[in-house]
Formats: structure tokens, sequence, C-alpha cells
């Protein structure tokens, strides 16, 4: 839908202070006739980068920046149920993509509270996240315009970007050296550009300021660390006996994996518009918590449920992936995950050494591992009962070869 510029007086940014953003506010401004230009910034646990954004914003030409602070409700609402799925898209545990529906409902509520006539936003028209914000935005305020002025400016690269910036006196916290595009909050930080658009480089681990959420598994303890979590019906509790609310358990995971070299990630993923692209992710917390639930359910899932949440957990991974938040289909998966956690309580032991998890032990109240039935030593199972087993499952494939060996002899 082409968009009328002279109706648009008053445009809601999604605003992070960050490379692009930063240029938009200029840009808006210079053409869409002069709008008024208010900036919304979504806590979600970015931590230092909110400071001084207020100022910044301002003096690019914002007429005020608003905060809205998500960081529960980012935890509760959108890291635990992705948590209960165990879902993932090709091994990447979705920190970008879980927190854009709820930035993207965050934009749309200030929108029409401040009665904006657009939208706008950074996204690039090669990544996903227009897509993610768009189809929230457009789930809460179905008849906003939405502006991307990446898919309308002549700028062609994150360098012409900090050129834009230096003629129109931006700054900037970065330089052409360090223009990784980075994506950070409560969960996990994630790098793209640079030479990591180069998949036969190997990313700079050690290097200084490159990893910010942890070290790399190099540099990290030669002992190792060990930490038990505690789950209740899917949801972690408890953190080595001491309960918690799920951020400062979250928190505390981050700081414990991030020490030991947990969950970096090296990726070439399949981008939703069709492209490949390489990216690194720091994920410490959220590859402990991940690791640690996935385990809880190896004795709490009777085999059925176990493997078919495994399938749906890769269609909850993709919806998540893609954008498709607010639909019916995902709505119907979080019930189908919620049924399936209602024994997911107990208590996991973990080893933490240089980047790996290793387990430590696991209990549960509804185990439905039984050592006497499992046991090599002597137990009330009796084996004999086995062979009446074996003969009816494998019936039909005696049938078959009783078959073949007839059509053989006739043929002959």
């Amino acid at each position: 839908m082409k968009i009328d510029k002279s109706k648009i007086k008053k445009i809601v940014l999604a605003y992070s202070g960050g490379l692009d953003t930063s240029v938009i506010i200029p840009w808006l401004k210079e053409n869409y006739n002069d709008p008024e230009i208010i900036a919304v910034s979504a806590n979600v646990g970015q931590g230092d980068e909110l400071d001084g954004l207020e100022e910044k914003a301002k003096n690019s030409g914002a007429s005020k920046l608003v905060v809205a602070n998500l960081e529960e409700e980012y935890v509760n609402d959108y890291l635990i149920p992705c948590l209960k799925a165990d879902a993932k898209y090709e091994g990447y545990l979705l920190g970008t993509a879980n927190a854009r529906p709820l930035i993207a409902k965050a934009l749309a509520q200030v929108a029409l509270a401040e009665g904006a006539d657009a939208i706008a936003h950074g996204a690039t028209g090669k990544g996903n996240d227009q897509v993610r914000f768009e189809l929230g935005i457009k789930h809460f305020a179905p008849d906003m315009p939405i502006i991307a002025p990446w898919r309308e400016w002549d700028i062609v690269s994150r360098e012409d970007e900090i050129d834009y910036a230096a003629v129109h006196h931006v700054p900037l916290r970065i330089s052409k050296e360090t223009n990784y595009s980075k994506d950070k909050n409560l969960w996990h930080l994630s790098h793209e550009g640079l030479d990591l658009e180069d998949p036969s480089l190997e990313p700079t681990y050690e290097k200084p300021g490159f990893l910010e959420m942890g070290v790399s598994p190099i540099d990290a303890p030669d002992k190792p660390t060990y930490i038990s979590l505690d789950f209740e019906q899917g949801v972690p509790v408890a953190l080595n006996g001491e309960k918690m609310p799920v951020m400062e358990i979250l928190e505390k995971v981050n700081k414990l994996g991030g020490e030991n070299g947990i969950g970096i990630l090296d990726l070439v993923e399949n981008r939703l518009v069709g492209m490949k692209s390489r990216g690194v992710y720091e994920t410490p917390g959220g590859t402990i918590l991940y690791f640690a639930h996935e385990y809880l359910e190896t004795i709490t899932l009777d085999k059925q449920v176990q493997h078919k949440k495994e399938e749906l957990a890769i269609t909850y991974g993709e919806l998540v992936y893609d954008g498709q938040w607010f639909t019916p289909l995902k709505k119907a998966l979080d019930a189908f995950m919620d049924s399936t956690q209602e024994k997911v309580t107990g208590t996991v032991k973990l080893k933490l050494y240089k980047g790996n998890i290793i387990k430590a032990g696991v209990t549960s109240p509804y185990s439905l591992y039984s050592t006497d039935l499992a046991t090599f030593d002597e137990s009330d199972y009796d084996q004999a009962e086995a062979a009446g087993f074996i003969n009816l499952f494998g019936l039909p494939i005696k049938v078959q070869a009783q078959l073949d060996q007839k059509l053989k002899k006739e043929n002959n």
C-alpha cells in the first residue's frame, strides 16, 4: 500500500539507538515533510544500551522517547513458552525472533495512544525482522501504515549510513571497523556483518570486545562448575536449591554460562526471505535452561508425547522465527505444550566445563524411569514374555518374507 506522505504528521519509530534507527530520524524528517517523531525503545534487558538514549533521540530530531519496560512480560509470556516447547530454529534459540512480537505490540500500543499516522522500523528488506515487526503490528493495529526506510531510501550499506550520520551530526558508538550488526536482550546477543559474512572465516572469539555475554571456551576456567536447577511444570523455579523468580534465574545462569564459555553458536541459517545468512549467537543462560529442561523431560514424558513434542517443536520454532506469534496455530500449539508440562517437575544437576554442558543427574517425583525394570540384575520383569511380543511385532515381516519365498518358487 502506497503511503500518502502529505497525511503523515506523526510517526512512532522503533528506536534502539543503533546505527539504523539513529539515521532514520533525520531521514524521516527530510523525506516525510518534517513530521513529529516519537521514538519508542523496548526494554527487554539490553542493559546499558538504554543509557543516554533519550538525549540522543531528541538530539537526532525526535520529540520524545518512550521506554516500554517489558522485561518481565518478555520472560514470562515469550521466553517461557519457547522453553516449554523446546523451540529452536536450525539450532538457534530464537533470541531475536521471540522478542520482536512483544516489541511490535508495544509499538502499536504507543502509536494508537499517541494518535500516530504511521509506525516506522529500521529492519532491512533482506532480513527477517521486517516480517516479524509488521505481522505483529498488523495484529494490534491492522490499519496502521508502516514505513520501512530500508525499502525506500538510496542508502545501500551500513557504511553509507555511517556517512549519512556524520553529515547529519548523529552521534554513533561504532565505527566502520567495529560495525557488527548486533541485537541484545535478556536472552541473547547476536552478531552479524563484517568478517562474519564470509563463512570460510573463523569468528574472532578471543578478540577483545567481540563476545559480550561470556568468554571463549578456550579462555574458560579449567575447573568445572556444578549447578542444579529445579523445575515446576516446565518452569525453572530454583537455582542451586534457592527459590527465585525466573528472570533472576536467567540472569544468574547467563553469568555462570558466560564464565564457562557456554552457548556460543556459529550458524549459517536459512532466512525466511530465501537467502542464507551467517551469524554468531551468544545464549549462555538460555542454552543451559534448554538443556536442563530437555534432560528432565527424558524421565517425565512418555514415548509418544516426547516424540510428538519433538516434531511439533520444529513447527513451533518455525512459527516464532517467521513472525507468526499471534496466529491460531501458535495458540493451539501453546495449549498442547502446556499440557505436556503438567508433570515436568524435578531437579537437574549439570556440570559446566569449557563450552560443554555435561549431565550430572536428574530426579523427579513423576519419573517414568524404573530401575527395577531397566536393571541388568535380577528383577520382577519376566524376560520370557518378550518372545510373544517379538512374534506379534514381527508378524508383518514374517508374512511378507513367506510370500516373497512363495512367489520366488513359483517364478522358478
